[in-house]
């Protein structure tokens, strides 16, 4: 039996990650190994992963050192940042320069980067449609990506650049889930107006990514959207009513009104969520759903995705 090709995982007990060394690890037969990396591979999650069969190696995307031994050998790599956790554009960017040169030493055959869109280039800094952030940004999570995708062409690295979308899993672990409303009934709360938001199962990402590095270097250069579905508040709406048993009104208020809600980051999400309600056409053009599918075909519905999870999600 033939070699298996190694997949180094970045974020590997994270949303993305995990979905994809999960995935290597149901595919026995589909000819590919996963190294998990962590910064902790004594933590639970990384322990249930290396009881599942993956190889777990420790490193951290602030050292390059560890993860060129990290990436050593592998013929894929898998990266990501984690922006939510330090909320600096720069760190981030930072950590993308560290990933590429290490995966350049490692001489890697396929870079999966989960990137998203640099919304400087449809809203610039001079626009006062909405905020200029931290003095360069209008999205900071999203821009500090965006314009990072160089680093990886210009290291000359072969690269498939994957677009994410919104995680329903938000729902559970951001916060952004139905709420009580004064009436009683459960309130969902957007600044998307009647636009419609693409979004997935976080889950979908990392099978999306093992459907990439299966394809050999067919998608190498290429730059692939990934949804579930494309949905508006009100369908949302209807399908947590359907799937919660209670009556969820959807709330669509300003993206002003958004950024003003004081929590961490609500002005970065708020100028997200404004750059989706406005800019349609490239936003959903990026994620088109025949595409998903054809790459996944088991990409999962809202309504499939809460039948699974609808109990987990926290009702304040």
């Amino acid at each position: 039996m033939a070699e298996k090709k190694i997949i180094a995982v970045v974020g590997s007990t994270g949303a993305q990650g995990g979905g994809l060394v999960r995935a290597i690890l149901a595919d026995p037969d589909g000819g590919f190994a996963a190294r998990a990396i962590t910064r902790d591979p004594s933590s639970e999650k990384a322990r249930a992963l290396a009881a599942k069969g993956a190889e777990v190696v420790a490193a951290d995307v602030a050292d390059v050192a560890s993860l060129e031994r990290a990436f050593k050998g592998a013929y894929g790599v898998y990266c990501v940042t984690f922006f939510w956790e330090h909320f600096s554009p720069e760190k981030e960017m930072q950590h993308v320069k560290n990933m590429a040169a290490a995966a350049k030493s490692a001489g890697v055959e396929h870079v999966v980067w989960s990137t998203l869109e640099d919304t400087r280039r449809w809203v610039p800094l001079d626009d006062d449609r909405m905020p200029t952030l931290m003095g360069s940004y209008k999205v900071p999570h999203f821009d500090a990506k965006g314009a990072s995708d160089k680093v990886f062409a210009e290291a000359g690295l072969p690269t498939t650049n994957l677009l994410t979308s919104f995680y329903w899993d938000n729902l559970i672990y951001f916060g952004m889930g139905p709420k009580e409303g004064p009436n009683g009934n459960l309130v969902f709360t957007l600044p998307m107006g009647e636009a419609k938001l693409p979004g997935m199962a976080a889950e979908d990402i990392g099978r999306t990514a093992y459907e990439i590095f299966k394809r050999d270097g067919e998608l190498v250069g290429k730059t692939v959207g990934v949804a579930g579905e494309h949905l508006t508040g009100e369908e949302m709406a209807a399908a947590l009513s359907r799937a919660l048993g209670r009556e969820v009104e959807y709330n669509a208020i300003e993206p002003d009104a958004y950024r003003a809600l004081g929590f961490p980051g609500a002005e970065d999400l708020g100028n997200m969520f404004q750059f989706k309600r406005d800019f349609q056409e490239v936003f959903r053009g990026h994620r088109d759903m025949q595409a998903s599918r054809s790459l996944l075909p088991t990409v999962q519905t809202f309504d499939q995705w809460l039948a699974e999870n609808a109990e987990r999600i926290p009702i304040e």
